[in-house]
């Protein structure tokens, strides 16, 4: 990246979890970490809880095998540059803004991720629907433990990993600047996203999320999944026994997400996706970032 070179990058949220988004086709640029969380800097940068690069699969070596199903990859950063394997509400902004450049149809498509290849549906306006994959539920869990109070925590992968403690307030979370304590460290050992969750009604639940390398986020789609799974199975309902589809409203700080789990174990997430700015990096100040 030279000082006179100009790289244009878009704003996005989804239920007001936010990214920066850097189109990069053809795989040239060289995003380092600390990069990444100069860019996601809500004082001397953009801002933003997470960075979207838009790679074609087949530029990319992590996912080349993966170009034959997808041809857009979306290589997602955490706000403090560390790689993450999937993003919930990352892949509907990403699929919005693959409409907004007229780079794909509405319609449904097919999106690479480190988590393997997401499907969705997008319509030209309103809410996108993602398949999300199947929860896994590692018998393992962890006790989270804040301000005297501990809670038990279930465990669940929807790609990458979540602890659900279920409360009796969301308060009880704190400020969630820090990684909450939980124990045993052993069952993460790559670190974990922890979602505090309260019952507002029935199949109705609201949550408070510390996004691993972003801190409290206002939204979590990947976390929102794990507390729907984490949520019927508590109430006794799993849909691969009973052959009926599950259906929870999941309550954020940025709006509210619909989760539903299938009886073939997949989870379907709907939310909406917002493109809001867009710019160019100043050259300077990037090839400063970059280094």
């Amino acid at each position: 990246m030279t000082s006179t070179q100009r790289l244009a990058f878009l704003k996005g949220h989804g239920t007001e979890n936010d990214f920066v988004i850097v189109p990069d086709p053809d795989g040239r640029l060289d995003l380092s970490a600390a990069a990444v969380a100069r860019i996601c800097d809500r004082r001397a940068g953009v801002g933003g809880d997470g960075l979207l690069r838009v790679v074609r699969s087949a530029a990319h070596p992590e996912v080349q095998h993966l170009a034959g199903e997808a041809e857009w990859f979306m290589d997602y950063r955490n706000g403090d540059g560390s790689i993450a394997e999937m993003c919930g509400n990352g892949v509907r902004v990403f699929a919005r803004y693959l409409l907004h450049a007229g780079l794909v149809e509405a319609g449904d498509l097919a999106i690479a991720t480190r988590a393997g290849v997401r499907r969705v549906h997008l319509a030209k306006t309103g809410d996108v629907t993602v398949s999300m994959g199947r929860a896994e539920l590692p018998a393992e869990g962890v006790v989270v433990t804040l301000d005297g109070r501990s809670w038990p925590a279930r465990n669940v992968n929807m790609g990458n990993p979540h602890a659900v403690a279920f409360v009796e307030d969301l308060a009880h979370a704190g400020e969630l600047r820090a990684v909450p304590p939980f124990g045993p460290a052993s069952v993460y050992p790559d670190g974990v996203n922890i979602e505090f969750v309260v019952d507002r009604g029935p199949r109705h639940v609201a949550m408070r999320v510390h996004e691993r390398g972003s801190g409290e986020t206002r939204s979590c789609g990947t976390g929102a999944c794990a507390v729907a799974v984490a949520t019927a199975r508590r109430d006794g309902l799993d849909p691969a026994t009973t052959g009926t589809p599950v259906t929870y409203r999941v309550d954020v700080l940025g709006g509210s997400l619909s989760i539903t789990e299938r009886p073939d174990g997949t989870v379907d997430m709907t939310g909406p996706a917002e493109i809001v700015a867009e710019g160019t990096f100043d050259p300077a100040w990037l090839a400063a970032a970059l280094g």
